[in-house]
């Protein structure tokens, strides 16, 4: 009988090795089909070279090798048969341990009663959504992350702090670099949806190693810095007090950063609670990658598949003149309904007509550092196209301007009195006069002020050095230079 039982207890010993050994090794297939290809994205080639590689960033934790974190999700990966609606798979996701806060009744109060903005919030996420919560959900990260940018941005690529950040994540320039993201004349990775969304995620990984899977401290290093936090941990710990998030003294916006997210979430997981409705998003890629091997004109690419440039501007913010970067990187990203049409169409375009020159002819009162305002260019790159010595031009001299067709047409010829001689309306400078002191209103917000005053909403908050996201308060006073 003894015997039985060591016979048996070493057959299901044996059992076990061999189980446990055929599921490293499917997890060892199912990791390297994943470095395979992106997730969340379809690739196609708008050129007979290879694609070019992604910006060389720190190593990051992939799923597999990252600190056990009890609180996450199980390593599960949605389809669109699981979950029609996008919103679906991330409310699914969710992870993030609660916290306690007055802050976040505050700003579900402050959602609830803003209808109109969740509407552009969400307008505005759709094209994004989709690859930002795969990306998200490849990492076994907590899905309230994929909101991330509604905090930082309102989902806006093109969006600029007072500190200089910029883009969906807000990256300032030296931690921009540092992750990767290459900043030129011609390109801003910060801008760009594809690049940021990867270093942002490489940042919050590195940065959850180091607080040791604490989530809650890991956004509150996003958004202050890591040293600024590290540093409220150990005043606290000289002092025997906790060193948890809300018990830490961190700067008012700081404090209020987490609960807003958690916020949101909870908008966003029942919006029926708070009186909402929100659209849904489709749980499918909303673009695809067009890997180039070469610069092209963006103009020249609207015109071969009849697509609009502003079109191609909003999936390549991080584009920032008429075409990609000479040197990388060479991608494009177009919706993914197009997208074998646009790599045909590209495929098809020879290289000596990728992108396009315009002639001009120099007039009286043109000058270098007007052509190259009105041509969204630098006067060095006109001098280097047309072999310049000086920044001295003559009446009836022929330039050659590297631009697009799609930003020429329908486009006035600039008057050389709106830029110098006399000013007009729109030049003025706005220290000729004091600016209009205006109280904020219950139910204001930044966008209903802008249109009240006729101003930018970027204007608003460049005055008033605030972020579009941030909340108005009954009785804040802000700043209007044009009115």
């Amino acid at each position: 009988m003894k015997n039985n039982s060591k016979t048996r207890t070493l057959i299901t010993l044996l059992l076990s090795s061999v189980l446990f050994l055929a599921g490293c090794a499917s997890t060892k297939t199912k990791e390297t089909q994943s470095r395979r290809t992106e997730p969340g994205l379809t690739e196609l080639f708008g050129g007979s070279d290879a694609p070019d590689q992604h910006p060389s960033v720190p190593k990051t934790v992939t799923r597999h090798t990252a600190a056990p974190r009890e609180y996450l999700p199980k390593e599960v990966t949605f389809t669109t048969a699981d979950f029609p609606d996008l919103w679906d798979r991330i409310r699914a996701g969710y992870a993030l341990p609660p916290i306690k806060s007055r802050h976040i009744a505050e700003y579900e109060r402050w959602y609830s009663s803003r209808p109109e903005y969740i509407e552009r919030l969400v307008r505005r996420a759709t094209p994004y959504l989709y690859y930002i919560s795969t990306q998200v959900e490849s990492r076994n990260m907590p899905m309230e992350i994929a909101l991330l940018p509604a905090i930082e941005s309102a989902y806006k690529p093109d969006a600029l702090s007072s500190a200089k950040a910029v883009g969906l994540w807000q990256f300032i320039p030296a931690t921009g670099r540092h992750y990767g993201l290459k900043q030129n004349w011609w390109y801003d990775g910060r801008k760009d949806i594809y690049s940021s969304t990867r270093s942002a995620l490489d940042y919050l990984e590195k940065l959850n190693r180091d607080f040791g899977g604490d989530w809650a401290l890991t956004l509150a290093s996003y958004n202050a810095g890591e040293g600024t936090v590290s540093r409220a941990i150990a005043v606290n710990q000289r002092a025997g007090k906790p060193t948890n998030y809300t018990s830490l003294k961190l700067r008012n916006e700081t404090r209020r950063y987490v609960p807003k997210l958690i916020a949101l979430s909870n908008i966003i997981k029942d919006p029926e609670k708070y009186g909402l409705k929100i659209a849904s998003v489709p749980n499918e890629p909303y673009f695809s990658v067009i890997r180039l091997n070469s610069q092209i004109d963006l103009g020249v690419v609207a015109e071969a598949t009849n697509i609009p440039v502003k079109e191609l501007e909003m999936l390549n913010p991080g584009f920032k003149r008429w075409a990609t970067d000479p040197a990388g990187p060479h991608r494009l990203l177009v919706t993914a309904s197009t997208s074998e049409m646009v790599a045909d169409a590209i495929a098809g375009i020879p290289q000596h007509k990728r992108v396009r020159w315009a002639h001009f002819k120099v007039k009286k009162g043109d000058s270098l550092g007007l052509i190259a305002h009105h041509y969204r260019l630098s006067v060095a790159s006109i001098k280097k196209t047309n072999n310049l010595k000086s920044d001295r031009i003559t009446i009836g001299q022929d330039l050659l301007i590297p631009v697009s067709r799609g930003y020429r047409n329908g486009k006035r010829r600039y008057q050389a009195t709106s830029f110098s001689g006399k000013k007009s309306k729109t030049a003025n400078n706005t220290s000729q006069h004091t600016p209009k002191i205006i109280s904020v209103r219950k139910g204001d917000t930044l966008w209903s002020l802008s249109r009240r005053y006729k101003v930018t909403l970027n204007e608003l908050t460049e005055w008033n050095k605030i972020n579009a996201s941030d909340m108005l308060f009954s009785g804040q006073k802000l700043k209007i230079w044009r009115y």
